[in-house]
């Protein structure tokens, strides 16, 4: 016969059972409760107004896109869209923030072919690596330039325009927006390949150019074509070409660069939206999304189209290859030529 145990001895046994069923049983509402905690803030996202970067001043054609995109996005986010302008030598200042900013989602970058191509070909020492900095989310829309004279030449197509420059080069006279811009680019590229040389006069902003090529002291300037169509509808200028890869509805008897057959050349400023690297797989295929629902909508596309766009509305995949192709065709042309930044 086994001796019994004193109840002084079985009391600490069932305590330490009950203890050890009680931590498993609090170790399992803690793991469940961080695993409902964690997948609540994901499902969270964004919990605070994502903030879009603008590399140029308000009121240009970076901040018009941001603006719209900005306005359809935060229909669909009750934490809100901001549009934040963080300018400084041309694009950099605010191009450079967004690709230093914390990859969380929290701040996407309104880029272009300015800052995310043409840069690439003018500095040497960007501060910022377009391709390994950025994931793009997509392309909303695409601006072509469209190459205006004075309406008092006696040249009225690109075709005089280019005999009359090889006749007398240096005394044809082109205007930019600074050097550097895409204005002196795409210009400067297009008397390259046309074997013409011609004088650039560079002014501090597209306002001061017009004013000098409606009043006849310059000849020439590459402009974005929206702000050009206004001038030439007015009588004011003459349109001789547009860079874009068609013609334009707004302006439908202008030709392409192509169709001149002055210069295999095209270039379109197209505008997208880009979030810093790293960024989470899942806030990445959110954001995505949301910018590609944007860009589709009705009323988003009659805005762009309104203001002489043409509307893209690309997803990642085909926006990267659009970015890839550009780098490739422009980068090589810009340093060829040498051209500098102000």
């Amino acid at each position: 016969m086994k001796p019994m145990r004193s109840m002084n001895t079985i009391q600490p046994l069932k305590r330490r059972a009950h203890l050890k069923v009680l931590t498993q049983a609090c170790g399992l509402l803690f793991m469940t409760r961080a695993s409902s905690w964690a997948q609540s803030a994901a499902e969270a996202f964004p919990a605070k107004a994502i903030k879009i970067v603008v590399p140029q001043p308000a009121g240009g054609g970076f901040d018009f896109v941001a603006r719209v995109l900005s306005d359809k996005m935060a229909q669909r986010l009750t934490s809100g869209v901001v549009v934040e302008n963080r300018t400084g030598s041309g694009t950099l200042v605010g191009t450079d923030f967004a690709a230093k900013s914390a990859p969380d989602g929290y701040t996407l970058l309104l880029g272009s072919v300015s800052n995310m191509v043409l840069n690439v070909g003018m500095y040497k020492n960007l501060s910022y690596d377009p391709v390994k900095d950025f994931e793009p989310l997509g392309l909303a829309v695409g601006y072509s330039y469209t190459l205006v004279s004075r309406k008092d030449a006696p040249q009225k197509t690109l075709a005089q325009w280019i005999e009359y420059a090889k006749a007398n080069p240096g005394k044809v006279t082109f205007a930019s927006a600074g050097s550097g811009s895409g204005q002196h680019v795409v210009a400067a590229a297009l008397w390259h390949l046309a074997g013409v040389t011609l004088t650039h006069v560079p002014y501090r902003g597209a306002q001061a150019a017009y004013t000098d090529l409606i009043g006849s002291r310059v000849d020439l300037f590459f402009d974005l074509s929206p702000t050009a169509r206004v001038h030439v509808d007015s009588g004011e200028l003459i349109a001789l070409a547009v860079s874009g890869p068609q013609r334009l509805a707004t302006l439908p008897n202008v030709p392409t660069l192509r169709e001149t057959g002055i210069a295999n050349l095209e270039l379109e400023s197209w505008f997208g939206l880009f979030a810093p690297s790293k960024t989470p797989a899942k806030e990445l295929q959110l954001l995505r999304s949301m910018v590609l629902e944007a860009m589709q909508a009705s009323d988003v596309k009659e805005r762009f189209e309104r203001q002489g766009g043409r509307v893209l509305a690309l997803g990642a995949e085909d926006s990267r290859a659009v970015f890839k192709r550009d780098l490739a065709r422009w980068v090589p042309l810009i340093r060829s030529l040498s051209i500098e930044p102000e």
